[in-house]
């Protein structure tokens, strides 16, 4: 399971207003052009206009290559959420991008059948709903022809069509839904869900340990891999009826196989290229509550298990498997524990179904954590792509496994981070999304074998423009001698006689890096109110060898501190920075840094602590993943050192920083007890301080209103701490 987590070059044309202006310039309550109102510099120089941005999400390649479809989520137009459409796009980038779906509800997970048929998630009503439709139907599983016409519902489940994946060159589908205890199938569970909703039972009883994650309860279903032909689906709705269960006219069902029951947590599914194998993921307990992930290997057409790839010593997801259908990738972690840092690799397993084949590194000697594995729809090809941090950075990488050949693709001068790799049938081509901290998802095109390129940008909707300000890099050294670097985020103007204020913004993880766009951690939004963000990587970082995470680990209050006030102090080193005017903030392990800096230092004049950490000892118990957090820090009971040494609670009657707290109440990774803790420690010691509680939002506040509450108070509360100025309440809170 991951860690607590939380994220997220060129100079823009645009002036940026005053640091003494915390929001720019006034915003109007909607969109310019509706109200009158000027339009802003940049959109980050309006929240509105910044909250109004289309993002791009998942993208898909046709398995003949001609066709690329994105998500595109918008805001609605009572501006209350954000709704995904499916737009399509020209691989050659000639052609501007063309929207296919539009609905209340919205459409995600688009992806392809072997004829080119678009498949999509949606919990959108059908065109002319039976009497016994439900009016909030769940997810279902949707097509929209390659010749046209109009979509059609092809598979609904009692408790709703979850991850999904089709065969690239047959007719097969494999899917993920819930089962309840007790239920055989789909027709039973449909009965048992309704007796629970006209009883009114909530109730769930675990037999396991995992009860939550992140910002949802787990159960009381179980989730289950299925699979079904897809010419059973097409003669399922020329009869009349794409249920998966008998409906209320009997229709028969669908012959619809269960492959049994997947990792209740994050749930997904593969299929081999040619429909005969599914892999998905599964929870292996062991004693003390902790868990193995291990991969399950099952024949798609009987749901018959055939082997699992898992070991006690490492835990194995995100399966892949190659053109032949013969072998697969995946990535093979190393848990962690007192001592070590957990570490990742490629995985290779050459004959999938020799349960004597345990696989091996496919890249040894590779020192950074690879993920988003693709391979080479060709047959016979030996390629197989991923990404990996490097840098600040996270490239592409092109391994040749017959011979060992690692390539990077994306050059070391160009910043950005990729995701969703797809290949072109014929292997010369590469589709992927790429960000930067200065740059939105975008999809791009690159050359398959081609090292150090530069992408082909593709037209798409979210461009934001110009950033308004420029981003550099910072180095230094720490005091063992490891090379650091940061990212900073300049203002537009900042100069020796103009500096801007310090805003030090520390990530989450803490195994990540600062490399990539965020929508909810945007420094941009900052800058556009004059200040300049540093955005460090300190040990415990991705990107930087397996050292730097062994620098940090089981010490988070010791080098990755020590790393980021050394970065901090070269940042306040520049003429264009005020090291007179300075604030910290973080979110998660960022925000757990905010509380350890609190009670370091009093340099800061003020600092924003949001989804944080701040008494270890209760933090053990209460997050969604305690088995992860003792791997880690040990078990609290038998091992208090790095509770003792490292839990900011035990020195709360230092800080004197004001600080501004922020937390939702459905975190389930880091509980609200420990922002009730923190808030009650301020108050106790009459730190000036305040809170900002969200009722309904997790880890991450989501809704586009509470989000643009969030940067406003965040904004405004710097504005009074750090540049002098009155206090102003935020509207609506």
């Amino acid at each position: 399971m991951p860690t607590t987590n939380s994220t997220d070059s060129g100079a823009a044309q645009s002036q940026s207003p005053s640091p003494s202006s915390p929001t720019g310039p006034a915003e109007p309550s909607g969109p310019a052009e509706a109200s009158g109102a000027t339009a802003p510099a940049t959109p980050f120089h309006s929240l509105d206009a910044y909250l109004a941005v289309p993002r791009v999400g998942a993208l898909e390649l046709s398995p003949d290559g001609s066709r690329l479809v994105v998500s595109v989520a918008e805001l609605s137009t009572d501006r209350t959420r954000y709704v995904s459409a499916l737009w399509e796009l020209d691989p050659q980038g000639e052609r501007p991008a063309r929207r296919l779906t539009r609905s209340a509800k919205g459409e995600s997970s688009p992806g392809f059948q072997a004829d080119g048929t678009l498949l999509f998630l949606s919990t959108r009503p059908v065109a002319d709903p039976g009497k016994d439709e439900p009016e909030d139907s769940e997810a279902a599983l949707w097509a929209l022809p390659a010749d046209g016409g109009e979509a059609r519902r092809l598979l609904t489940r009692p408790g709703g069509v979850g991850a999904y994946a089709a065969a690239r060159a047959a007719d097969r589908i494999a899917l993920v839904s819930g089962l309840l205890p007790g239920a055989a199938d789909a027709e039973d569970d449909t009965k048992l869900r309704k007796a629970r909703k006209e009883a009114k039972v909530s109730a769930v009883l675990h037999e396991t340990a995992l009860v939550r994650y992140w910002d949802h309860d787990l159960g009381p279903d179980t989730p289950h891999a299925f699979t079904l032909s897809g010419a059973d689906l097409d003669a399922a709705g020329s009869a009349g009826s794409t249920d998966s269960a008998a409906d209320t006219s009997g229709t028969t069902a669908l012959p619809v196989v269960d492959c049994g029951p997947t990792q209740t947590y994050d749930p997904s599914v593969a299929l081999s290229p040619d429909g005969s194998l599914v892999a998905f993921g599964v929870l292996t307990p062991y004693p003390g509550g902790e868990f193995r992930d291990a991969i399950v290997i099952a024949d798609a057409a009987t749901g018959k298990e055939l082997r699992r790839i898992g070991s006690p010593d490492g835990q194995f997801g995100d399966p892949v498997f190659t053109a032949d259908s013969r072998s697969l990738f995946c990535l093979r972690s190393t848990p962690g524990d007192w001592d070590a840092s957990s570490d990742t690799s490629l995985w290779l397993v050459p004959d999938v179904s020799d349960a004597q084949d345990l696989g091996h590194d496919a890249a040894p000697g590779f020192d950074e954590w690879p993920g988003g594995v693709t391979v080479s729809p060709v047959a016979g090809d030996t390629v197989v792509y991923f990404v990996a941090d490097q840098l600040g950075r996270s490239p592409i990488f092109r391994l040749d496994t017959a011979d060992g050949t690692l390539t990077r693709l994306t050059a070391t001068d160009v910043s950005g981070a990729y995701t969703h790799l797809r290949v072109s049938p014929d292997g010369s081509t590469l589709f992927a999304l790429r960000s930067a901290i200065d740059s939105p998802p975008t999809p791009v095109r690159l050359d398959a074998a081609l090292p150090d390129q530069t992408p082909t940008v593709l037209p798409a909707p979210g461009d934001v423009g110009a950033v308004p300000g420029r981003l550099v890099e910072v180095e230094t050294t720490a005091e063992d001698g490891q090379p650091l670097r940061a990212w900073l985020v300049l203002p537009q103007g900042a100069s020796a006689t103009d500096p801007a204020p310090f805003l030090l913004w520390v990530h989450g993880g803490p195994q990540m890096s600062w490399n990539a766009w965020t929508w909810r951690w945007n420094p941009w939004v900052a800058a556009a109110a004059g200040y300049a963000v540093l955005l460090p990587d300190p040990a415990l970082s991705t990107g930087y060898g397996q050292h730097m995470h062994a620098r940090g680990w089981g010490d988070w209050g010791g080098a990755p501190y020590r790393d980021v006030m050394a970065l901090t102090d070269a940042a306040l080193a520049r003429e264009d920075v005020d090291a007179g005017r300075t604030a910290m903030m973080g979110g998660s392990f960022g925000g757990y840094m905010a509380n350890w800096i609190a009670t370091r230092t009093d340099r800061f004049k003020a600092i924003v602590t949001h989804a944080s950490l701040w008494n270890l000892d209760g933090f053990a118990g209460t997050t969604d993943a305690p088995f992860y957090w003792r791997r880690h820090f040990g078990d609290p009971l038998t091992q208090r050192q790095r509770y003792e040494d490292t839990s900011p609670h035990r020195h709360a009657a230092k800080i004197r920083t004001p600080m501004l707290v922020v937390h939702g109440d459905k975190d389930y990774r880091v509980p609200i007890n420990e922002a009730i803790a923190l808030w009650s420690d301020l108050t106790r010691f009459d730190v000036p301080a305040k809170f900002l509680y969200f009722p309904d939002e997790g880890h991450w506040v989501l809704k586009p209103n509470n989000a643009k509450v969030w940067y406003s108070t965040v904004l405004a509360f710097l504005a009074h701490h750090v540049l002098g100025e009155e206090w102003q309440r935020p509207e609506l809170v």
